[in-house]
């Protein structure tokens, strides 16, 4: 077994426009190629460059990647912002590390002999105004990968049909009873089944779970079988990508409750409103308006700039700024999610 290994970075770039979460992606075929190569860089990144996605498949959606380029890239967070700006022509500015994936078996080339290859992923967040990019990427809602996570119109009905039949079909199919009530159990509590609650965190394990059910493309194509045509509804990614993605989404929609994170998809003025969509748009669920506005106002979050949105109907609704003063006064100054909408 070959006993190198090979850096990667990943980028989850994400803008809210017009109340839609939006992730940025590229072709496999134009990732294959971006960027030109880089030094060092195994060959089976791509044919004779530096970006090909092992074990995708050509024309797969994929988030903006590379290796990393030990002779260049001083930085982890350098290199991860020279493969976004050459492959999307987008310039980074709030960028976090979200977490490192490397499992031996995440990679094909391994069975091949080849080396492990260890992706070290970043969640990066942009507002509207910064979000044009090169014509080879585009913006592609986030519940188009996953069609269960959005409640802001109720209960999903992807939910019911066709998720909780599979799943049902997956349990029946353990070995033994034990193993059965297992499945069913973790299938509850993930996907808020069976009179359990649904956790909008779990981003991860219910995509987990929907692959190890092989309810997923990506579960057939990565045993090289041919998948069914019946699978669930979503759009797959390349790779492990939409696990990566899933990882993020469930990161962002923690981390709006105690860090204020969702300023940074906003423009530097906004109404309430406008505040309210994004977090809508995150958490996938609907907030009550007043109490809304009562966090955020009595929380010390915002202030008011003295200024009126122009395009809004009826009475001009007051333009707000994030306070950054809050960042001093409390440890944890996020928006939460108050009164959410039970449907």
């Amino acid at each position: 077994m070959d006993s190198r290994v090979d850096i990667g970075l990943n980028a989850v770039i994400v803008a809210v426009t017009e109340e839609v979460p939006r992730i940025l992606t590229v072709r496999h075929a134009v990732a294959a190629g971006a960027g030109g190569g880089a030094a060092g860089a195994s060959p089976a990144w791509g044919a004779g460059a530096g970006g090909g996605l092992p074990g995708a498949v050509e024309g797969e959606d994929v988030l903006p990647f590379g290796p990393l380029d030990p002779a260049s890239d001083r930085t982890l967070d350098r290199g991860l912002r020279r493969w976004v700006r050459e492959q999307t022509g987008l310039e980074l500015g709030y960028v976090e590390q979200l977490y490192t994936f490397g499992d031996r078996d995440r990679d094909p080339r391994v069975l091949a002999g080849g080396p492990r290859l260890v992706s070290v992923a970043y969640l990066a967040l942009v507002r509207e105004s910064e979000a044009a990019v090169a014509a080879e990427a585009r913006w592609i809602d986030a519940y188009e990968f996953f069609p269960w996570e959005d409640w802001r119109q109720g209960r999903p009905p992807v939910i019911d049909r066709p998720i909780a039949p599979a799943l049902s079909a997956w349990a029946s199919a353990a070995p033994d009873p034990v193993a059965r009530r297992e499945r069913r159990e973790r299938a509850d509590i993930v996907f808020g089944l069976g009179g359990a609650a649904w956790d909008g965190e779990r981003v991860l394990e219910r995509y987990e779970l929907l692959y190890e059910a092989e309810a997923v493309p990506e579960s057939w194509r990565d045993r090289l079988l041919s998948p069914p045509p019946d699978l669930l509804p979503g759009r797959p990614m390349g790779g492990d990508h939409r696990r990566i993605l899933a990882t993020a989404l469930g990161r962002l929609r923690g981390k709006i409750k105690y860090r204020p994170v969702v300023f940074e998809l906003l423009p530097p003025a906004f109404t309430l409103l406008q505040l309210q969509r994004v977090v809508e748009a995150l958490a996938g669920v609907r907030l009550h308006k007043q109490n809304f506005r009562r966090l955020v106002e009595n929380g010390g979050l915002v202030e008011g700039t003295g200024r009126h949105h122009p395009q809004t109907g009826g009475r001009p609704a007051e333009l707000f700024g994030f306070r950054r003063e809050v960042l001093r006064e409390r440890p944890a100054p996020g928006v939460g999610l108050p009164g959410m909408r039970r449907t």
